[in-house]
């Protein structure tokens, strides 16, 4: 005979039961479960990245840092040759001083290898002087002395042609206190009204200074500018 017992589950509800099933605290299960997924599928994703080797770059040979030791103490040594061969030179023009010249007298040459040409030094640079040949600016230092020495004359006279001067070209100065030697560094054009031509320098420096362009007719805006350093006394 079957049992005449009731079934226990067939005394709960069917809306019971739902509401068991999706209680309040279901969604917040969820989440918790989503999260901890994710951070386990994060940590596994770090494990397996592919970690970049660190190169440790091998220090060089004992020969390689001899041969860059000796490089530098062959630099070092060139420069305090250098330096020493400046000072040499200094010392040589601060002992050779020629009298200082009245305004329109010559007192000495200026030639130009490169140009085969050997021109009058006349002091002061007004037109009177300039006629004669190159103008010595009045109150710049004299050939050979510590300091900018500044000489000017017209392009279509005295320095036609010095716009084909290069850098490495000499200029020699020849006055009653020796002859000194400046070799060429630097050209440049400037504005007539340009205030950094006649300044001081921490050297021996030669400054060339005339009109430009050179085939200008009437007076020119410009100035062509050679400076040159103090490489020979003699």
């Amino acid at each position: 005979m079957h049992s005449s017992q009731p079934d226990p589950r067939g005394s709960v509800p069917w809306s019971a039961r739902l509401r068991k099933l999706f209680s309040p605290e279901l969604p917040f299960i969820v989440l918790i479960l989503v999260g901890a997924g994710l951070t386990v599928w994060s940590l596994m994703a770090i494990r397996d990245q592919t970690v970049p080797p660190v190169v440790i770059q091998p220090l060089p040979s004992l020969a390689a840092r001899s041969s860059e030791t000796s490089e530098l103490t062959a630099t070092t040594s060139v420069i305090a040759s250098e330096a020493a061969w400046i000072d040499a030179v200094m010392a040589q023009s601060r002992e050779r001083v020629a009298p200082t010249p009245t305004t329109g007298e010559k007192f000495g040459t200026l030639e130009i290898p490169a140009l085969k040409k050997t021109l009058p030094i006349i002091e002061g640079t007004g037109d009177a002087e300039l006629k004669k040949g190159v103008g010595h600016f009045l109150g710049s230092v004299m050939p050979g002395q510590p300091d900018n020495c500044v000489l000017s004359g017209h392009r279509d006279t005295v320095f036609t042609g010095l716009g084909e001067l290069r850098k490495g070209d000499l200029f020699v100065m020849t006055t009653t206190a020796g002859e000194f030697t400046y070799k060429i560094s630097r050209t440049r054009i400037v504005d007539q009204d340009d205030r950094t031509v006649i300044v001081p320098t921490d050297h021996a420096v030669l400054t060339v200074t005339t009109c430009y362009p050179f085939n200008y007719v009437g007076s020119a805006p410009d100035r062509f500018i050679l400076t040159a350093d103090l490489v020979q006394v003699r």
